[in-house]
Parts: structure tokens; C-alpha cells; sequence
């Protein structure tokens, strides 16, 4: 009995002392790992905080990825998700990312659209508009961009993954006050009028998006919604009735923005967006460098020799 309890004793010495030296030699490999990497930091002339910054700067791209890419983002309606679908329409998406470039572009910002035309001079047809909804998700996302030609307003709504379209331009990237600016319709002509053979306005590498805060004059009623119950902040001010300002005291709610749980059916939670995105962010990322590469290219004009 006192042979097996000493074997016992002398079993459970062992691995104590190994899981020791495993510990020891996992705590020094990461000291001497820290060390080398603020001796590399140090002799390439960086302090040790703005390499950190900078690391968690390098994180920014995929915090942004559900404002630049959120038709990749499911419906948050629980009755209408599936997540199989929506797995492989991911990969539908990224196979007809590689064949065109559809860059970033927000509510507001003006495009240039090239799509095939059965009935189109040349079978091509071109269209310039001021995108006014963004919409859907998916290989459903669509937008839609509106402009006045001829004096009168046109509208085009285009399936963002349609096979048919050929080129997307971005003419001037720039965001607005409000998220959907569908009260165009309703305001006067020279905030929707764009010419069709408008220069693309450059924008700087690297600098944020602008916002653009113009405030939108509104023609007079008849509109085709009741915008003075939107809330609109790009609207001039409307002039409401008092009969009509009791109608919208009384269907106010103001408790629904302190509603935590009506909030969170309407979003996709934060976790399951950098599941989302972690699955496709790299490989966006790499399309994203190779599209501002041809485009570094595009704008490189190779010098002539003079005589």
C-alpha cells in the first residue's frame, strides 16, 4: 500500500514540475517575443504607444466595413433569415465582385451607370443621377438614382449584382443629412439636376467622406408623402398648421428611443457583423488595393521624350 501511495506521489511530482517548465518557457518566449518587437519598433525610429496606435488603426477598415459594404449584412428580421442562403449569397456576391468594380458610394453621392440595353443605341446606355434610396441586402440590394432631364424627372433603380451592368462610376462621393432622400421628388428641380457628361470631382486618398449639410427647398403642397412627420434635418423649415401639430403630438412616441429591445430587432447584432465581415473582409480588402492600383495607373501619363 505505501509502494503504490509513493508512486502515486512521485506520478503527480512529475507533472506538476513539467506543467511548471511549460509555463516558464511559454512566459519567457513571449517576454523575449515583446522585447524584439519594441527593438524592432525602437531601430525603425517608432516609440513603442504609436506602434500600438497604429495596430489599432490598421482594425478601423473593419469596424467601417458595415457602412462601406452593408448589403453583405441579412435582413435583422428573424422570420426571414437563413443563414445557408445567405452563406452561399455571399459568395455569389464576392465571384461578381471580382468581375466588376463596385466601389464605395453612400446616399447622396452622385453616379454615373453603365448597363447593357437591348433597345439602347450601341446596346449600352448610360445614366446619371443623385442615388436618393439605398436599399435591400443581399443579391437583392439595389439603389436608386434620380435626375431631371428635359424638365422632367427621371428615376432608375438598379439591382446592385445585376449581370447587365457593366460600370458604376462614383462622379462625387459625399453623404447627406438624412438617409433617404426620396423628398427630392417633392423639392424643386435644381437640387436633382445633374448634366450627363458631369466630371467626376476628385476626391483625396485617404481623406473622410464629405457630409454635405445643404438644406433642400421644398415646392408646395400637394407632396407625394407627409414629410413633416419624418423629421427631415436636410429640409428647409415647414411650415406646419397648429390643427396639424396636434394630429402629430398625439401619434408622437417619444419612449421608442429609449426602446433597448425594439433597437436591437432592428440591427444585426455587433458580434454577428464581425462574423460576417471577417468571412469576406480580406478578400474585399485585397479588391479595394488592386482597384486604387488601376486607378494609380489610369492617372500615371507616361512622359513623352522631347527633341
Amino acid at each position: 500500500m505505501s509502494l503504490t501511495r509513493s508512486l502515486r506521489q512521485g506520478f503527480w511530482k512529475n507533472i506538476v514540475s513539467a506543467r511548471k517548465n511549460v509555463a516558464d518557457h511559454n512566459l519567457s518566449r513571449m517576454i523575449s517575443s515583446t522585447v524584439s518587437n519594441k527593438e524592432a519598433q525602437l531601430a525603425e525610429g517608432k516609440s513603442p504607444e504609436t506602434a500600438t496606435t497604429t495596430d489599432s488603426r490598421s482594425s478601423v477598415p473593419l469596424n467601417r466595413a458595415r457602412f462601406v459594404y452593408p448589403e453583405f449584412l441579412p435582413d435583422p428580421k428573424i422570420e426571414w433569415r437563413n443563414l445557408i442562403r445567405e452563406k452561399l449569397e455571399r459568395s455569389d456576391m464576392m465571384k461578381r465582385r471580382r468581375n466588376i468594380d463596385i466601389p464605395e458610394f453612400y446616399v447622396g453621392s452622385v453616379l454615373a451607370v453603365t448597363s447593357s440595353h437591348i433597345h439602347a443605341q450601341k446596346k449600352v446606355s448610360r445614366f446619371v443621377g443623385i442615388c436618393i434610396q439605398r436599399l435591400g441586402c443581399g443579391l437583392r440590394s439595389r439603389f436608386v438614382l434620380r435626375n431631371i432631364i428635359d424638365n422632367l424627372g427621371c428615376e432608375i433603380e438598379f439591382f446592385m449584382y445585376d449581370p447587365t451592368i457593366q460600370k458604376i462610376d462614383v462622379l462625387k462621393l459625399e453623404k447627406r443629412l438624412d438617409k433617404d432622400l426620396q423628398y427630392l421628388r417633392d423639392a424643386l428641380p435644381e437640387y436633382s439636376t445633374f448634366p450627363l457628361d458631369m466630371e467626376p470631382v476628385p476626391l483625396p486618398e485617404g481623406s473622410p467622406v464629405p457630409v454635405n449639410d445643404i438644406k433642400v427647398k421644398m415646392k408646395g403642397k400637394p407632396w407625394t408623402q407627409k414629410w413633416e412627420k419624418k423629421g427631415l434635418l436636410g429640409v428647409e423649415k415647414l411650415e406646419i398648421s397648429e390643427k396639424n401639430l396636434i394630429r402629430l403630438a398625439r401619434a408622437a412616441k417619444p419612449w421608442e428611443k429609449h426602446d433597448l429591445m425594439l433597437e436591437y430587432r432592428k440591427t444585426i447584432p455587433e458580434e454577428e457583423q464581425k462574423e460576417i465581415f471577417s468571412e469576406v473582409y480580406s478578400e474585399l480588402h485585397q479588391l479595394e488595393l488592386t482597384r486604387k492600383k488601376m486607378k494609380r495607373k489610369r492617372m500615371f501619363v507616361k512622359p513623352v521624350k522631347s527633341s
